[in-house]
């Protein structure tokens, strides 16, 4: 085969491959590239008639906002409990898996049965138990103590925290368990024959291999925290308790009034703090896992 003929073979090759992604390109732009730049672009306009520009103004009364600032709040301080817990609780119960232990088949199902519940399910099964007078109240009175109003109150975030993790905590550690498997055994061995204990094994062996799948976990239960909001929608309605108002609640509410500046504002926030987030997460990372890739 001549030259000539490699090329044309190669610029066939590229131009069908460029076929084959065209539509899945076309729908990107579409659906998401093309809508986040009119969310920009409403972001900075006074609104969507007049269509004046007011450059970050919008951010600033953002900002300044009382209900913003509570469900900025609320959504940080429940990410930053929720996902730490599914992270930490689903690694070691796939490291609890890993082990030769009886019943470990029947355990697996039983934490993965919450994804196949649909969500209005699920908030009716948690309305049974944490209603003013529902059985978990129940159970408190008759141990002596008082009845709890889960959702008018504080105590309604660790409620939501329960369920965040009753939820997540099967598919982690179903990821986690994949990737422990994948570790090479012949690293373990040789961490064996120099007498590594279990804890150098983990922390210094089987951490560093895990550390891609620890970064996907993390993004993964970051955007499931956001998602909490349907679950909270249906136990709560449009405006629940302060502690329960979360930032999806405001998008939600300032959709409905047609304020679609300060809606595209805080979506724009929300996007660049994410970005910021994971970019962080990711060169963590690469430094942690860099030797292991290598």
């Amino acid at each position: 085969m001549n030259k000539s003929s490699r090329i044309s073979g190669k610029r066939r090759e590229r131009l069908f491959s460029s076929l084959c992604i065209m539509p899945s390109f076309i729908g990107v732009m579409a659906f998401f590239i093309l809508p986040f730049c009119i969310v920009i672009y409403y972001a900075m306009v006074n609104n969507p008639v007049k269509h004046q520009f007011v450059g970050l103004d919008n951010f600033k009364a953002l900002v300044k906002n009382t209900a913003f600032i509570t469900a900025a709040k609320n959504t940080a301080s429940f990410s930053l409990i929720a996902v730490p817990l599914a992270l930490v609780l689903s690694l070691g119960l796939a490291v609890m898996l890993e082990k030769k232990i009886p019943g470990r088949s029947i355990v697996r199902p039983f934490f993965l049965s919450p994804l196949m519940v649909p969500t209005a399910s699920v908030v009716l099964v948690w309305q049974v138990l944490f209603h003013n007078h529902g059985t978990i109240n129940q159970i408190i009175e008759s141990l002596g103590g008082h009845s709890i109003d889960w959702f008018k109150s504080a105590n309604g975030q660790i409620v939501i925290i329960c369920m965040f993790l009753w939820k997540n905590l099967g598919y982690n550690m179903i990821l986690f368990m994949s990737a422990l498997s994948a570790i090479p055994r012949d690293v373990l061995e040789v961490a064996d024959l120099e007498g590594a204990g279990g804890a150098y094994k983990f922390f210094h062996i089987k951490l560093r291999y895990l550390s891609p799948t620890i970064l996907f976990v993390v993004i993964l239960s970051m955007i499931n925290s956001f998602k909490i909001f349907r679950e909270v929608y249906l136990l709560t309605g449009d405006y629940p308790y302060d502690k329960l108002y979360m930032l999806q609640h405001f998008m939600n509410n300032t959709f409905n009034s047609l304020d679609y500046q300060k809606l595209s504002a805080a979506a724009v926030l929300f996007a660049v703090i994410m970005i910021v987030v994971i970019a962080v997460l990711m060169i963590a990372e690469s430094i942690y896992g860099k030797d292991v890739e290598n």
